[in-house]
């Protein structure tokens, strides 16, 4: 793209971001620190100076205190899909858009659709919302965020499976925490306002335990603070800006220390605000011929993981992994090249020590910073 194309589509770009609705996104550590309680005190309150705001989805979950709040307040009806023999509601995305309200407010972001749907999940259809020129007020968990999944797991033991994209908070102009110590979160879970009586104590022995909602507590108060310090760099005009990073996630087809180093390099990226690439070498050993249909198939899903994360991929066919890594590290002005810290066995490190002296030797002689990731 020539320098006058760059300019056209820079244009374009602010036309469609000018049209675009505003779009607030309200996180919290886990379920029941008030985030859809929140969200429909709000809608009141946008009622009330006579804005047209009305009810996209929310989910209450009977909670005596948020299902009061829906008095009052004008919903769209959700779409009734038959679905292996059930009636499931689902969020009415063309009938938002054809209302056309000033507001609507969006429940559960990161929701899975119905097999079948227009799109595949919530956030999607936020997304299209937002394209219509409705303003958007949503939620989600911390533990929903995709770069922070395996963190997550570490935490409480659960893998989540319903995430959204990072990038989808950075479309955010607004991102805030709804904020509960342990203790208060606890005393919720007790007094029933978060489950029924039947599920308390199998949450209050797992999901619900104090050093893990201190963990996510904390993730959730990090990640806010992240979006926040965004803002602030690309919003104001400061004289001493930090100089543009730009970050080169190194893979290969092992499926661990891949995704590890997509997952580790978008928090890297998104924490600097910074564009970010994922580079896969393949050598003739890598060869579609040559290695098993469960490990392309891991590759395919890993740049679809990091597509969703914000990188732009790299796909190079090559013999010499170093010269390639540091061919794209000057065109692309790399900063910082991301590696996967390897598995050795012995013979691996004999193979591979040259390849990794050959690299360090090269970023020593250049100004790119090399971090190893475990």
């Amino acid at each position: 793209m020539n320098e006058k194309d760059k300019t056209v589509q820079h244009f374009l770009d602010l036309i469609k971001k000018s049209r675009r609705g505003k779009f607030k996104i309200y996180i919290g550590m886990s379920a029941g620190v008030g985030k859809s309680y929140r969200m429909l005190q709000e809608a009141h309150a946008l009622l009330k100076n006579g804005i047209d705001v009305k009810i996209g989805f929310i989910e209450t979950h009977l909670r005596k205190e948020t299902h009061e709040l829906l008095d009052g307040l004008p919903i769209i009806d959700r779409r009734k899909i038959f679905y292996k023999g059930k009636e499931i509601e689902e969020m009415d995305v063309k009938n938002i858009i054809n209302i056309c309200p000033e507001v609507v407010i969006v429940d559960e972001l990161a929701h899975t659709n119905v097999e079948g749907s227009k799109n595949e999940k919530r956030w999607q259809d936020v997304i299209e919302i937002l394209d219509a020129g409705i303003n958007v007020i949503s939620a989600v968990n911390i533990q929903h965020i995709e770069s922070l999944n395996q963190e997550i797991k570490k935490i409480t033991g659960i893998e989540v499976k319903e995430r959204i994209p990072d990038s989808i908070l950075s479309l955010a102009d607004e991102v805030v925490n709804i904020d509960l110590t342990a203790d208060e979160l606890i005393n919720r879970l007790k007094d029933g306002k978060i489950y029924h009586a039947e599920k308390i104590q199998s949450a209050l022995n797992n999901f619900f335990k104090s050093e893990n909602i201190l963990q996510l507590r904390e993730l959730a108060l990090k990640e806010v603070a992240s979006q926040v310090e965004r803002k602030v760099e690309t919003e104001i005009n400061k004289p001493n800006s930090l100089k543009h990073e730009y970050f080169l996630a190194c893979i290969s087809s092992n499926e661990k220390t891949a995704k590890n180093v997509i997952r580790k390099t978008a928090r890297l990226a998104n924490y600097y605000h910074s564009k970010w690439y994922v580079l896969y070498v393949q050598t003739p050993s890598e060869s579609a011929n040559k290695i098993p249909l469960d490990k392309q198939r891991h590759l395919i899903n890993h740049f679809k993981l990091a597509t969703e994360l914000g990188a732009e991929i790299i796909k190079i066919k090559n013999n010499n992994v170093v010269k390639t890594i540091m061919q794209q590290a000057e065109e692309r002005n790399i900063t910082t090249v991301c590696i996967g810290k390897p598995h050795f066995n012995l013979f691996k490190i004999i193979l591979a020590t040259n390849v990794f002296n050959e690299l360090l030797k090269k970023l020593s002689s250049s100004n790119i910073d090399l971090i190893i990731l475990s």
